[in-house]
C-alpha cells in the first residue's frame, strides 16, 4: 500500500508539472495583439472591448490596448512599441475632428513596421481616417474620401471590377444599414471554406469606397440595397511592403448600442478571428463553425454572452 502511494503521489507530480507545462506553453503560444483606440466618432470604447472579447475567447491571442491620451503634451509623447505586436488593429477615427492625429514620430512607426513584416487590420470606421497621411492611404487601399481622391472601386455584373478615377462618380458614402449578403470575389485563407454567400446583421456597405488602390486584393462583395443599388467592395487586402493589411466595412458600432447584431454575427466574429490570425501568420486554423450564416439566414450569438465593461 505504501508503494502504490508511492507512485500515486509522483504519477499526481508528473501530470501536475505536465499540464502546468501545457498550459505555460499554449499561453506562450498566443499570438500578441495590440488595439490602438482613443477617439472616433463611432462607440470606440466598445468596439474595443468586444474585439478584445472575440480575439481572446478563441484561445488563440493576448490583446493587449493602448489609447491615445486626450491631453495634447501626452498625445505627442504617445508611441507604442509596435514591433512587440503580431497584429496592430486600427480603432482611431478623426474624421469628424482632422486635428486629432497620431504623432508624426507613431506615423512613422506603424509605416516601418508594416513595411518591415507587420499585420495592420483597419477596423471599420478607421478607413474614414487621416486623409492628411499618404501612406496610411497606401496602407488602407481604399477609404473615406471626397470624388476628387483616389480610385473608386465598384463589382460590375460580371463580378469585375470596375475603377473609376479621381473626379468620376461619388465620394464615399453609404444609405441605411441592413442584413446584407457577402460574397466571396476572391477565394483566400480568410475566407475559405465559407459558403459562396452569406448574410450579416445590419451592416453598412461604403459607395464609392476610394484611394490609391495599389496592391489590393477584393475578398468580397455586396449589393448596395438601400442606396444606389449597385454592388461595392466589402473586404480587401492590401500589401504593403513586406506586411499585411485587411480593411472592411464590417464591424459598425454606433454610440447608444450595446453588443448589436452587427458584432453578435457568428460570421462577423468568425471573420475577425480569422483575419488577425492570417495578419500574423499568413495562415488560418481556426475553423468554420457548424452555425456560420447562409444565404437565407443569419447566425447571431446570445445578447447575454457579452457584458459591457462597467455595465451590471
Amino acid at each position: 500500500m505504501k508503494m502504490k502511494s508511492i507512485l500515486g503521489a509522483c504519477l499526481f507530480i508528473v501530470l501536475t508539472g505536465f499540464y502546468s507545462t501545457l498550459t505555460i506553453n499554449q499561453q506562450a503560444k498566443r499570438i500578441e495583439v495590440l488595439i490602438v483606440d482613443g477617439f472616433s466618432n463611432h462607440d470606440w470604447q466598445q468596439t474595443t472591448a468586444v474585439t478584445k472579447w472575440i480575439l481572446e475567447k478563441s484561445g488563440r491571442f493576448k490583446v493587449d490596448v493602448s489609447t491615445i491620451p486626450t491631453d495634447s503634451a501626452a498625445r505627442a509623447a504617445w508611441w507604442p512599441e509596435f514591433k512587440n505586436y503580431a497584429v496592430i488593429i486600427q480603432n482611431t477615427n478623426n474624421i469628424q475632428n482632422p486635428r486629432l492625429r497620431w504623432p508624426r514620430k507613431a506615423e512613422e512607426a506603424l509605416e516601418a513596421y508594416v513595411k518591415k513584416g507587420g499585420g495592420l487590420y483597419i477596423l471599420h470606421s478607421a478607413n474614414n481616417a487621416f486623409p492628411h497621411w499618404e501612406a496610411y492611404d497606401k496602407m488602407i487601399g481604399l477609404g473615406w474620401r471626397p470624388s476628387s481622391v483616389g480610385y473608386a472601386l465598384e463589382i460590375d455584373d460580371d463580378k469585375k471590377i470596375v475603377r473609376s478615377p479621381p473626379g468620376v462618380g461619388k465620394g464615399t458614402g453609404h444609405a441605411e444599414r441592413f442584413n446584407a449578403v457577402i460574397e466571396i470575389l476572391n477565394r483566400h485563407p480568410i475566407n475559405q471554406n465559407y459558403p459562396d454567400q452569406w448574410q450579416t446583421a445590419n451592416t453598412e456597405v461604403y459607395y464609392f469606397p476610394r484611394g490609391p488602390a495599389e496592391n489590393i486584393t477584393v475578398l468580397s462583395f455586396a449589393y448596395d440595397s438601400t442606396g444606389t443599388h449597385k454592388t461595392w467592395p466589402v473586404e480587401w487586402t492590401v500589401r504593403y511592403g513586406k506586411g499585411r493589411v485587411y480593411n472592411s466595412s464590417l464591424g459598425h458600432l454606433w454610440k447608444g448600442e450595446t453588443y448589436p447584431p452587427a458584432y453578435r454575427c457568428v460570421g462577423y466574429q468568425t471573420t475577425v478571428i480569422r483575419v488577425t490570425e492570417w495578419l500574423a501568420t499568413g495562415k488560418v486554423t481556426y475553423p468554420v463553425p457548424a452555425d456560420f450564416p447562409t444565404k437565407d439566414s443569419q447566425s447571431l450569438s446570445s445578447e447575454q454572452e457579452f457584458i459591457t465593461p462597467g455595465k451590471p
